[in-house]
């Protein structure tokens, strides 16, 4: 008995004819393909087909065959992939997490480690809000994110990256566009745009600076994400405040400017699971003030004035 005879009797049972699976499956001739299943039946001697008008139907003896050919098959084709896996081993993966737009500064110099450490390594990417970066990061489908450090999540450990100033982003032709700073009286009697909706902690950071300065910033219009936001700012002519590393993400009609009377930070983390064991998570962790450094002295970002 060999495999092919296995592989032609079930496609006849699953195409209910011989002639069907003969042209459809097999890209063989009906009568050869008859030939095959008299060998199978002689060779297990038993009648596993009953050849009838309109096709072919399992005897008793052939449904119980049936249910051990297709095992049989699935138990080669394990051992076929187990085989190959052993002599070609799958590459090493990373799967990595970044808020809408990090990853612009972030991710040149995270693939230079990475190669320097696991040339073979194939990486993952995703952008998500900072919520749902943690909860993949606590389900296991992430192994290391850029986000900030969330209050629930339970088995997460956070390496702090930076604190980053929050500025204003308004209208190229707003008039408060031509000041370098926008002060916190200016921004209340203006259509505030949110950018925190899906994110609590950058959410939290402005409320404590408008409590701080004594202002209420009661949100107009809602964006889902920083990106969202300022296209809400240059069709509504509002002002939202993000954090600095978006001003990589400006439209040319949409500025950014800093905030007068003491700027508002908001941390950026990078975030993983502790009970992940990859060591090449280990070995990139490090490496994490390298990385740090060497973000911190790029030029792709184009500060404000801060003060």
């Amino acid at each position: 008995m060999e495999l092919r005879h296995l592989r032609y009797f079930i496609a006849v049972v699953e195409e209910g004819s011989l002639l069907t699976a003969a042209q459809r499956r097999l890209n063989t001739s009906q009568p050869s393909l008859s030939r095959q299943i008299r060998d199978l039946e002689s060779e297990v001697g038993v009648q596993l087909l009953e050849r009838q008008a309109r096709g072919v139907a399992l005897t008793p003896a052939g449904r119980v065959f049936l249910d051990h050919a297709r095992l049989a098959l699935l138990q080669v084709e394990a051992a076929t992939d187990g085989a190959r896996r052993t002599a070609q081993p799958q590459r090493p993966v990373l799967s990595m997490g970044f808020l809408v737009g990090l990853e612009v500064m972030w991710l040149p110099h995270l693939l230079r480690i990475l190669r320097e450490e696991a040339p073979e390594v194939e990486v993952t990417l995703s952008t998500q809000s900072s919520p749902e970066l943690a909860l993949a990061l606590m389900r296991g489908r992430l192994d290391v994110a850029f986000l900030r450090p969330e209050k629930d999540s339970a088995g997460l450990v956070y390496k702090m990256l930076a604190k980053e100033p929050l500025i204003a982003v308004l209208p190229a032709d707003h008039r408060l566009a031509s000041r370098k700073k926008i002060r916190p009286q200016d921004l209340a009697r203006e259509i505030y745009v949110s950018s925190a909706r899906t994110s609590p902690v950058l959410q939290a950071v402005i409320e404590d600076y408008a409590s701080r300065v004594g202002i209420a910033l009661k949100p107009k219009y809602e964006g889902e994400n920083i990106s969202s936001a300022m296209s809400l700012v240059a069709s509504t002519g509002g002002i939202s405040l993000v954090p600095l590393y978006a001003q990589n993400m400006l439209a040319p009609n949409v500025v950014a400017r800093a905030l007068d009377g003491g700027t508002p930070t908001v941390d950026l983390a990078l975030g993983y699971n502790q009970a992940n064991s990859s060591p090449l998570l280990r070995r990139l962790l490090s490496r994490a003030d390298e990385l740090i450094a060497n973000v911190q002295n790029q030029s792709i970002i184009r500060y404000v004035e801060a003060q």
